[in-house]
């Protein structure tokens, strides 16, 4: 790390990059990368978190099989080279380099800091993700239940699109149909106070 960039280190980070026993070294060598393009190094989440003009940019996650280099725009960059990968299924902003040895991170320097520099420019002109905000198929066994019970059903229907999403992720999870009836019975009483999945 060159004296420039290590000047732009943040101490209270430093302890994440001690503790990483695995993948120490491609995340120094991401955290280099970050800091040559001028970002600003907070510790959120207890990851390293890059930011510009106080928006969070890119965050350092360490894995059991790899490490990564998140964008949380990610979804909003153009990924000529298609190195970016949806961390969950159900995933909509965020996007993610993954790497396994610091050969693998030295040889995609150029390719992470045109990223980075993208995602600076699309931060800075002000670009929003369009969250999906459909809930989604609602579970068969869900249904069944709104047949047995129309007072839920009403009350489902009265939630936020984004509260009747969380529902239907929690229950569509389930493997099983046993399952996903056990879900539902344990959720009805926070349907019927109008929380999400989510909320206490």
């Amino acid at each position: 790390m060159s004296q420039d960039v290590k000047t732009r280190t943040n101490p209270t980070v430093d302890g994440f990059f001690y503790k990483s026993k695995q993948w120490q070294q491609e995340l120094e060598q991401l955290r280099a990368i970050a800091l040559s393009c001028e970002l600003t190094e907070e510790l959120k989440w207890a990851k390293p978190c890059y930011t510009h003009n106080d928006n969070n940019i890119i965050i350092l996650q360490g894995f059991k099989n790899f490490c990564a280099l998140l964008f949380t725009q990610g979804s909003l960059l153009k990924d000529p080279e298609g190195v970016l990968e949806k961390p969950g299924e159900n995933t909509q902003a965020a996007r993610r380099m993954t790497f396994t040895s610091p050969e693998e991170v030295s040889s995609m320097e150029p390719t992470i800091k045109a990223y980075i520099e993208e995602a600076i420019k699309v931060n800075q002109s002000g670009a929003k993700v369009d969250f999906k905000k459909e809930p989604g198929p609602v579970p068969q066994e869900l249904e069944q239940k709104f047949h047995e019970m129309p007072a839920l059903r009403d009350a489902f229907e009265a939630l936020t699109p984004g509260r009747q999403r969380s529902y239907i992720l929690h229950l569509s999870s389930a493997k099983q149909s046993q399952t996903r009836f056990s879900r539902i019975e344990k959720c009805m009483p926070k349907i019927f106070e109008g929380k999400g999945f989510n909320e206490q």
